[in-house]
C-alpha cells in the first residue's frame, strides 16, 4: 500500500492508475535485472541479510544514482565565471520557489525582455545551483508583461562595443560566450524545463527556449530568427535545430526571417503545446504541486509534466489554418532545397501560380538581407546537420567572433536598430557575389574556421548528443514518423491518424497536422493505402 501511495504522488491527478502501476513494474523490472550481474553478487547476498526496508532503500539509492550521469561545472566556479559587472542592473531577473517549482522571469519588459549579459550571469548560475538541489522538481522560464517572453539578444550594445577597436569586440565576444554557456546548459539540463514562450520571441530568447523538452506557444508568441537582416547568423543553436526541421523549413526560416505566430509556431513543431495566455499561471500552479520520488527517472517525470500541461489546453483557433502547408510547402522544399544562394534566388524567380506572389515577398525580403550573413546562413544549414549539441555552440561561438570583426554585423544593428535606415552591405548586393559553389565558399570560409589565437569555447556540463533526446515525443508528430508509419504498406489514410491519436492521447493538434503531411506526401485516398510519395 506504502509503495501504491509513493507512485500515484509521481503522475498528475488526471493520470490514470494503469500510468501509475506502470510505473511501479518498470521501476521493479529495472532494479530486478541489475541483480544479473556477476560484479554485484558481493552485494546481493549481504543484502539478503538486510531488513526489507533496508533493501528498497538501496535499490532505490542505486537507481538515483544512474540519474546523476552529466558533470556540471561547480557552483563556485560558476559564481566566479558569471560574477557581477559594473552597470548590471538588479532585478532584470526574477526568481520564484514554489514548493517544487522554480521560476526564471526575465524582468525587461519596456525592452521586450531583450537578453544581456546582466541577465546571463544571474540566470547560469542559479540553474546550475539547482541541478544539484534535490527540492527543485522543475524549472519555468517566462517572461514578464504581455508582450514579449524574449525579443532577443541585446545587440545595440554590441554594436556599439565594437565601434570602440579589438577591446570593445573581446566584450562582445565574452557576451556571445556567456549566452552560448547558458543555451548549451539549457539544451543538456537534468532537470524538466518549460519555456512560457508568450509573446516575441526572437534570436537570443529562441535560445532560451527551443532546446527546452516543453516549449508552450500561446496567441501572442511571435517567433523568429532575424539575424540575417541584421548582418549576423541564426545563432543560438540554429545550426542544431533549423536542419532538424522538416524538409527545408529550417533554411527558409534561417534565410528568410520569416515569422511565425500563434498556433503556427505549434503547428511548425517549434513548439510542443499550444495554451491559451490566460492559462499559463494556472498551469505553473500545478506544476508546483507535482511530486517525485528521488529515484524516478527524468523520462517518468517529462511523462507526468507532460500530462499535467495537457490538462489546460483549451483548443486550437478554427479560423488560424496551418501556414506553412500545402502549395506553400512544397514550394519551400523545391526553392530552398538547392545549395547555393543563386540557386535559390533562381528558383524563386522560376516560381509560377499560385506562389508567384510567396515567391516576389521572398525575393525582396532576400534582396534586403546582408548577402555574407544569406552565404554563410546557406552553408551553416547545411553542415550543421551533422553536428551535435555540443559542436554546435563550440562552433557558433567562432563564426560570431568572427562576425564581430566583419562590418556587416555592426553596421546592419546600427543602420536598422539605431539609425532607422538602410543598411550598406559589403559586398552591397546578392548580385555582386559571382554565382557558384567556389566564390561562396571563398566568401565564407573564414566564417568556418577558428580564428587565429581563438579558443574553444568550455561549456558548462560535458554533456552531448546527436539528436535531441525529447525530440518528437511530446509535441505533435514529425513529418518522418508519419513516413515510418506509411512505410509499413498496409494502412489507410484514416488508420493512420487514428494511430497517432490514440499513441498521443489524442492530443489537440495531430490530426490537423497528420492529414496535412498524408495529403501532400501521399497517394490515395481516406480508405486507401496510404503510399509515400518521394
Amino acid at each position: 500500500m506504502f509503495a501504491w501511495t509513493i507512485a500515484s504522488r509521481a503522475v498528475p491527478a488526471s493520470a490514470s492508475a494503469s500510468a501509475a502501476t506502470s510505473t511501479v513494474t518498470r521501476t521493479a523490472c529495472r532494479a530486478c535485472s541489475s541483480w544479473s550481474s556477476p560484479a554485484r553478487l558481493a552485494t546481493r547476498r549481504s543484502l539478503l541479510a538486510m531488513p526489507l526496508r533496508a533493501k528498497l532503500l538501496s535499490e532505490q539509492f542505486q537507481l538515483g544514482q544512474q540519474q546523476q550521469q552529466t558533470r556540471y561545472m561547480s557552483t563556485e566556479e560558476a559564481y566566479e565565471l558569471f560574477k557581477p559587472r559594473d552597470g548590471d542592473e538588479p532585478e532584470d531577473v526574477l526568481f520564484n520557489s514554489l514548493y517544487g517549482l522554480r521560476s526564471i522571469e526575465l524582468n525587461r519588459p519596456l525592452k521586450l525582455n531583450a537578453l544581456n549579459g546582466s541577465m546571463i550571469r544571474k540566470i547560469a548560475p542559479r540553474l546550475l545551483e539547482w541541478s544539484k538541489s534535490d527540492l527543485a522538481n522543475v524549472i519555468v522560464m517566462k517572461g514578464a508583461g504581455n508582450k514579449a517572453f524574449c525579443a532577443g539578444g541585446d545587440v545595440a550594445q554590441l554594436a556599439i562595443w565594437n565601434k570602440e577597436g579589438p577591446e570593445g569586440r573581446d566584450r562582445s565576444r565574452e557576451f556571445f560566450a556567456q549566452e552560448y554557456q547558458l543555451d548549451h546548459l539549457i539544451a543538456t539540463y537534468n532537470k524538466p524545463y518549460i519555456a512560457f514562450m508568450d509573446g516575441i520571441t526572437m534570436g537570443g530568447g529562441v535560445g532560451l527556449s527551443i532546446h527546452a523538452p516543453f516549449r508552450i506557444a500561446t496567441e501572442r508568441t511571435v517567433f523568429a530568427m532575424p539575424e540575417t537582416n541584421i548582418g549576423f547568423f541564426p545563432d543560438v543553436g540554429g545550426s542544431f535545430f533549423l536542419p532538424r526541421l522538416p524538409g527545408y523549413v529550417g533554411t527558409y526560416l534561417a534565410l528568410t526571417s520569416a515569422r511565425l505566430t500563434g498556433v503556427n509556431v505549434f503547428y511548425a513543431g517549434i513548439a510542443t503545446h499550444y495554451l491559451h495566455s490566460t492559462s499559463l499561471p494556472l498551469l505553473e500552479s500545478r506544476l508546483a504541486e507535482l511530486r517525485f520520488r528521488d529515484y524516478d527517472s527524468k523520462e517518468d517525470r517529462l511523462a507526468a509534466i507532460n500530462a499535467t500541461i495537457e490538462e489546460y489546453v483549451t483548443g486550437l483557433p478554427h479560423d488560424q489554418p496551418i501556414h506553412i502547408a500545402g502549395l506553400l510547402r512544397i514550394a519551400i522544399d523545391r526553392c530552398f532545397c538547392h545549395d547555393t544562394v543563386d540557386e535559390i534566388v533562381r528558383a524563386l524567380e522560376a516560381e509560377t501560380g499560385p506562389t508567384r506572389a510567396w515567391a516576389d515577398e521572398t525575393l525582396a525580403a532576400l534582396r534586403a538581407r546582408s548577402p555574407t550573413s544569406l552565404h554563410v546562413a546557406l552553408r551553416q544549414m547545411r553542415i550543421g546537420r551533422q553536428w551535435s549539441i555540443r559542436t554546435t555552440f563550440v562552433r557558433e561561438h567562432a563564426m560570431a567572433s568572427r562576425f564581430m570583426d566583419a562590418h556587416d554585423f555592426t553596421e546592419g544593428v546600427t543602420a536598422l536598430l539605431v539609425d532607422g535606415r538602410p543598411a550598406q552591405w559589403q559586398p552591397a548586393s546578392l548580385d555582386a557575389i559571382p554565382p557558384g559553389k567556389a566564390s561562396s565558399a571563398k566568401l565564407t570560409d573564414s566564417y568556418f574556421r577558428l580564428p587565429e589565437g581563438h579558443t574553444a569555447l568550455p561549456l558548462l556540463s560535458d554533456a552531448d548528443y546527436d539528436e535531441y533526446p525529447h525530440a518528437g515525443k511530446y509535441g505533435v508528430p514529425t513529418e518522418e514518423q508519419v513516413e515510418r508509419k506509411v512505410s509499413l504498406g498496409m494502412l489507410t489514410h484514416e488508420q493512420i491518424i487514428e494511430d497517432f491519436l490514440r499513441e498521443r492521447k489524442y492530443k489537440q493538434g495531430v490530426r490537423e497536422v497528420v492529414e496535412e503531411i498524408l495529403t501532400r506526401k501521399t497517394t490515395g485516398g481516406p480508405n486507401d493505402v496510404a503510399k509515400w510519395m518521394y
